[in-house]
């Protein structure tokens, strides 16, 4: 395959917040984007920035995609995260990849640019009192609620910070996902196990037609093993799961090239965690309109309507396409990775 190397995320334009400089994250950025030549606006705040530059809607979208806000979270409740982590630390919003599925398209909406936040101890103050608040009990947290976080931490390393933050904890634990394979800096971070780290993975129907701006199945499956051999516990998301022409073999060619990359590695408590498509009225038009081709099956006629947080519900697939997908995918998971655990089906 000779497939370019995906190169890491370097913004087309930044806007800072000058509150954001009040904190030593947000002057570093600043002295490092203003090194590397990228122009720097000033907002007022993240949620007033203007003039992202495009002729048409589609084209400022494309670059908002690449636009990266470095600003300060002011709202230090964190949401809730089921079913894969108590709650959502917040260390950035928005992503540049460009999935057709995601569900961003609905919770972002109108500000698809990036947003990193620079305020990370009174974050992690916020997360030890959650942590507090819980005991004895374990508290997760998920790091990849509204963003890939992964795709920007080459630059800010909030998550690096957070993994050590984490990991000399006794009672918390980290977890993000991810479709980005710039792992290396995260390597000798200083865990102490309290971190799992998951790939998205998808069959090459899924990765192919609805997945550009991400890196290749190979890199992730590159970046899974040094993960995995830095000792971190590694998990993988299969989301969405879609059906497609011939979904049962290209399930089970995923599964299989998984397992095939995987063979060398120790495995620590290894998961999977499954999650079929859904999209809801305002993603598909948000959709339909920035990624006028898809290919993305979005009927609501062909779906069964699930209610959900705020009012708004989605469409996810029958109830007994549902189960054939999940009992399909568990026997896969079990002929390929018997000692994995499988948390949940969604």
């Amino acid at each position: 395959m000779g497939q370019e190397k995906m190169k890491p995320f370097v913004p087309q334009l930044v806007y800072i917040e000058p509150q954001a400089l009040e904190y030593s994250l947000g002057r570093e950025l600043k002295e490092k984007f203003t090194k590397m030549g990228i122009e720097i606006r000033e907002t007022t705040s993240h949620n007033q920035v203007r003039g992202i530059p495009g002729d048409n809607e589609l084209q400022q979208y494309r670059n908002a995609k690449s636009t990266l806000v470095v600003g300060v979270r002011r709202t230090l409740k964190f949401d809730t995260s089921k079913p894969s982590a108590e709650y959502a630390i917040p260390l950035a919003t928005g992503c540049m990849g460009h999935c057709h599925y995601c569900y961003l398209n609905t919770t972002l909406g109108s500000k698809p640019y990036i947003r990193t936040y620079v305020n990370l101890e009174e974050i992690f103050d916020q997360a030890k009192k959650y942590i507090d608040e819980r005991k004895p009990e374990i508290t997760r947290f998920e790091a990849a609620c509204t963003s890939d976080i992964v795709g920007i931490d080459h630059l800010t390393h909030s998550l690096k910070k957070a993994i050590e933050f984490i990991g000399q904890t006794e009672l918390g634990r980290l977890r993000f996902v991810t479709k980005f394979h710039y792992v290396d800096h995260l390597l000798d971070a200083k865990h102490n196990g309290h971190t799992r780290f998951r790939f998205s993975v998808n069959s090459r129907y899924v990765i192919k037609n609805f997945e550009p701006g991400t890196s290749s199945f190979d890199e992730r499956l590159e970046a899974a093993k040094k993960v995995a051999h830095a000792g971190y516990p590694l998990g993988f998301i299969v989301a969405p799961i879609y059906l497609h022409d011939g979904w049962r073999v290209g399930y089970y060619e995923l599964f299989e090239r998984l397992q095939t990359a995987l063979k060398d590695v120790t495995l620590h408590n290894l998961t999977f965690e499954l999650i079929q498509h859904r999209f809801t009225k305002p993603a598909k038009k948000v959709i339909q309109k920035r990624y006028p081709k898809t290919k993305l099956e979005m009927d609501e006629e062909k779906r069964k309507y699930k209610w959900g947080r705020y009012g708004i519900g989605k469409y996810v697939y029958p109830t007994e396409t549902a189960n054939d997908l999940e009992q399909t995918l568990r026997s896969y998971i079990n002929q390929f990775f018997p000692e994995a655990e499988i948390s949940y089906f969604t």
